[in-house]
């Protein structure tokens, strides 16, 4: 028995050592990439050997774009400088470790990777596992998430037990901003401190209320906390898509219309109300009547419009 048990096991361990061996040197060249740029910029070939062959031991998170000027992806711009933010924040933390690496493929250095993967749209996010295939959760759900660095964050620990903190490099815009709205607003203040009247104007205080509501009712807080794309353009069609098509996301080119066509019913309430109570001559009135009809009959059908292409079967028009 031992002189059949020997030979198998020799075979067995020489194997083993060979894996281990591929594995490691794998490893320490993504190592020396990531310590170079934490996002692995990646070719057909490079994919091929430390992505799609094995043995791998390590997981690979990818970003399919197409970042070229002529591609003109603005999405991919946007969603890219999200996954360089999720990079940075885990390759300078204190946990990061070997197992997991961030990498990318464009569309103009590796097309033979889409065409192998069937893929005809960027940006696009997948996570290629230590052991085994991608499965359909492995893909990121960008139309539904959106691609701001902390929910990508999220679908990384679910995909690989990571936890990544994000962290942003400083941005000084909105303090200064901020700060420059409360110097305007001190330096009306002090120009106007003898007459104050303005602070108790009914309609500065209506207009303001209704820009807030205007701003919240739009989805603006839903973009700042998804980060959304501000449009989709296919790589196939080149068709821009401004709306989109799923009742559980949306584009910020979408935030911006509906709250235009709100905007547009607001004021044609408020011109049909005017025209109500005001004391201007008759014809006016009747302009500003036929005016307020106009905007609340087109731009709330629009609105429906709207509606029911997101809620498809919504029978209303």
């Amino acid at each position: 028995m031992i002189p059949n048990f020997c030979p198998l096991f020799l075979i067995f361990w020489f194997l083993t050592q060979i894996v281990v061996f591929v594995c490691v040197c794998k490893v320490t060249q993504m190592m020396e990439w990531a310590s170079k740029r934490s996002v692995i910029r990646m070719n057909g070939d490079k994919f091929r050997r430390f992505v799609k062959a094995p043995p791998r031991n390590y997981s690979v998170l990818i970003m399919f774009t197409a970042l070229q000027p002529q591609r003109q992806c603005g999405v991919c711009r946007q969603a890219d400088e999200e996954f360089q933010v999720l990079a940075n924040s885990w390759r300078y933390s204190s946990a990061f470790t070997n197992k997991v690496f961030f990498a990318s493929v464009d569309f103009d250095e590796g097309s033979d990777v889409f065409q192998m993967l069937n893929m005809n749209s960027a940006p696009t996010f997948l996570h290629f596992p230590s052991k085994g295939k991608p499965r359909k959760s492995d893909t990121y759900e960008l139309q539904v998430r959106g691609f701001a660095a902390e929910q990508l964050a999220r679908w990384v620990a679910d995909r690989t037990d990571v936890q990544i903190r994000i962290i942003r490099p400083p941005n000084y815009a909105g303090p200064l901003l901020l700060g420059f709205l409360l110097a305007a607003i001190g330096g009306l203040a002090y120009l106007r401190r003898h007459n104050l009247e303005f602070l108790f104007n009914k309609s500065v205080w209506a207009f303001s209320a209704l820009c807030f509501v205007l701003i919240m009712t739009s989805g603006q807080m839903w973009n700042h906390i998804r980060g959304p794309p501000y449009a989709h353009k296919n790589p196939s069609t080149g068709q821009v898509s401004y709306i989109h098509g799923s009742s559980q996301a949306q584009f910020v080119a979408e935030t911006h219309i509906v709250l235009l066509f709100n905007a547009a019913v607001t004021m044609g309430m408020v011109l049909l109300c005017e025209a109500a109570t005001s004391d201007m001559d008759i014809g006016k009135r009747k302009i500003m009547c036929v005016a307020g009809i106009g905007l609340v009959m087109l731009f709330f059908s629009w609105l429906l419009s709207i509606f029911r292409a997101k809620y498809h079967g919504y029978p209303y028009r």
